[in-house]
């Protein structure tokens, strides 16, 4: 079960730190994505090499069926009730530790699991660290029924937050639409930048053909950000809450 040498050793890095906070007995969200399968990975090398028990809930079809093939223990999230951390990727991170997510067409399910987490803890590569949140497209996932009649009111939303302007795609995977593990599809935001990410996520929440966004607002307890060389930084939410509360009292 050793790691593959071709494994990006930020995300390896930033994986190995994730899984160390494992404990024995822990109930875990497992996220979908290129770094959070090396998590995956590596978390199986752990619970073989040292006996952990785990109870595991999985993102993601591709992610359980990973898991399992790696001798992990998967059960549905109801059947586990509530866990004690998640452990997922990002395609972006910005200083308040908000995300992007949902390059994997997961983020419906990625959402609910973190919601139902004492904690989630992300691991990412540099590159995925921002200033502003945007660059990377804002996925949606919409109902097929009234597709286009969604689409419009999304265009909507963002005229009324002066973003009307920006590209509004279908996600396709050659030239077939890309459908969610629970029979959706998946428009993708190029807004570039998002000026006021709460307000973008209140105006999508509020259109009835979006089941859910990418945007992650307030749900980060905890980044890992590996590096090359192997070393990690790790950006916690409560560092920002007594930032934010010293600069009041100034």
């Amino acid at each position: 079960m050793s790691q593959s040498p071709q494994v990006d050793p930020a995300k390896l890095a930033a994986a190995k730190a994730a899984v160390a906070l494992v404990e024995d007995g822990m109930r875990l969200g497992l996220g979908t994505g290129s770094t959070a399968s090396v998590m995956v990975r590596e978390l199986a090398a752990r619970v073989q090499a040292e006996g952990l028990s785990l109870r595991c809930a999985a993102t993601s079809r591709a992610t359980a069926e990973l898991a399992e093939s790696l001798g992990l223990r998967i059960e549905s999230l109801d059947d586990i009730g509530w866990l004690d951390m998640t452990i997922d990727g990002a395609d972006e991170v910005d200083p308040d530790l908000h995300l992007i997510k949902g390059g994997g067409a997961a983020h419906l399910r990625e959402k609910i699991v973190a919601a139902a987490s004492d904690r989630m803890v992300v691991v990412a590569d540099p590159g995925k660290v921002v200033e502003t949140l945007g660059a990377f497209p804002l996925p949606v996932e919409v109902l097929e029924f009234g597709f286009e009649t969604t689409r419009k009111l999304i265009r909507r939303a963002l005229e009324g937050l002066e973003l009307g302007e920006h590209d509004i795609l279908q996600r396709l995977k050659g030239s077939d639409p890309v459908v969610t593990d629970e029979g959706n599809l998946i428009v993708d935001l190029h807004l570039e930048v998002i000026p006021d990410p709460s307000a973008l996520a209140r105006a999508l929440s509020c259109i009835p053909g979006v089941v859910e966004h990418g945007l992650f607002l307030g749900m980060c307890d905890l980044a890992i950000i590996g590096r090359e060389d192997g070393s990690v930084i790790e950006l916690a939410r409560n560092d920002i809450d007594a930032d934010m509360l010293a600069q009041e009292g100034e």
